[in-house]
């Protein structure tokens, strides 16, 4: 029961609905822009293009070297190229990796960022920058960073390889499960998160097997959509601190870590956190396990590339910068944690 809380909402701007992205324009317009630099990753070059081009002479230049985990050599030289063509804004198009350049230039010069995602991470919803140097992920909340307009084009993900369809949905699942027992939840956002999970749980099995369907796939941007507002109006937990460890030291994929890493975290809080159980079902941390088994997801970090050996290093870390969490993580807590997601084992309920 809610009868004491806090809510802020954030100064967002969100168009939703497939074909939106061809109003990119009125939305680099409604902002007063007129020289955006457009980035992406490599792969998502000729996607960048066609924005570019339709912004006409709005549209500065393509910047097509995004990296995964938004290394500090890459934001560097984004900035230097950014201030070289005399942007005064950015369009970022693509996934996590994509929006987080875009947050890593707001950052260091206060250009605006519009969003157009091609994925379900969510970055695109939330305050949090994140950059790594020497195999540290530092993370960050900064309102400077938050992208001024979201895109939401689900014509835009009918080309998104089901694997990744799936561990990005996964991705942004982890947002709304610690959204759920958060520290500064309220009632809005528990609300999101519900409708968020269930959008994701229900529409990744059809994106799976009807990929093209452009309706499973607007239910699942959707989720992704609400998931990620959940993740920016709270505090991260033990999940995300274990995530960002891996993925900064090890260089591992960042959708497919979450969704390794989720079920665990899931079953762990399970008893600290009933609401895990009212929304995912008795046996919370198996039925995710489960799901991501049946859609052909990675489960294990081995098969990620993550060392044996890495186990140690990514409870010291972990337990030196602990996150907030529902129940009381100990260094032998992790271990055991760490150790079943290396090997991939279906996570038990923990006593």
């Amino acid at each position: 029961m809610w009868d004491e809380f806090v809510h802020q909402s954030l100064p967002m701007r969100v168009v939703f609905g497939a074909g939106s992205s061809a109003r990119l324009g009125e939305e680099v317009e409604r902002l007063g822009l007129g020289r955006v630099l457009v980035l992406c990753t490599p792969e998502q070059e000729p996607l960048a293009r066609r924005l570019a081009d339709g912004l006409g002479p709005r549209a500065a230049d393509v910047y097509p070297h995004a990296r995964m985990h938004v290394p500090v050599e890459v934001a560097s030289r984004a900035r230097q190229a950014a201030a070289e063509v005399g942007a005064d804004g950015c369009v970022a198009a693509g996934g996590g990796s994509t929006i987080g350049l875009g947050k890593a230039i707001a950052l260091e010069h206060g250009l605006p960022v519009i969003a157009v995602p091609t994925t379900y991470a969510g970055s695109e919803m939330t305050p949090i920058w994140g950059l790594t140097e020497n195999g540290r992920k530092r993370t960050g909340r900064d309102p400077a960073v938050l992208p001024r307009s979201v895109v939401y084009d689900p014509e835009l993900t009918l080309t998104l390889p089901v694997p990744l369809s799936v561990t990005s949905g996964f991705n942004a699942m982890a947002h709304a499960v610690e959204g759920l027992y958060a520290p500064d939840a309220s009632p809005i956002i528990s609300l999101m998160a519900r409708e968020g999970a269930q959008a994701l749980i229900e529409g990744l099995p059809d994106v799976a097997a009807r990929p093209t369907d452009l309706a499973a796939r607007t239910r699942a941007q959707y989720g992704a959509w609400l998931c990620g507002a959940v993740l920016g109006a709270t505090t991260m937990s033990l999940h995300h601190k274990l995530c960002h460890v891996l993925g900064g030291t090890f260089d591992l994929p960042h959708a497919e870590v979450h969704t390794v890493v989720l079920p665990h975290v899931v079953a762990f809080n399970a008893t600290a956190a009933p609401v895990l159980g009212a929304v995912l079902g008795p046996d919370p941390g198996g039925a995710l396990w489960e799901l991501a088994t049946k859609l052909g997801a990675p489960r294990s970090l081995a098969e990620l590339g993550m060392p044996e050996s890495g186990v140690a290093e990514v409870v010291r870390q972990a337990v030196a910068s602990p996150y907030a969490n529902p129940r009381p993580v100990t260094a032998d807590d992790l271990t055991r944690l760490v150790e079943a997601a290396h090997r991939g084992e279906r996570p038990t309920p923990s006593p």
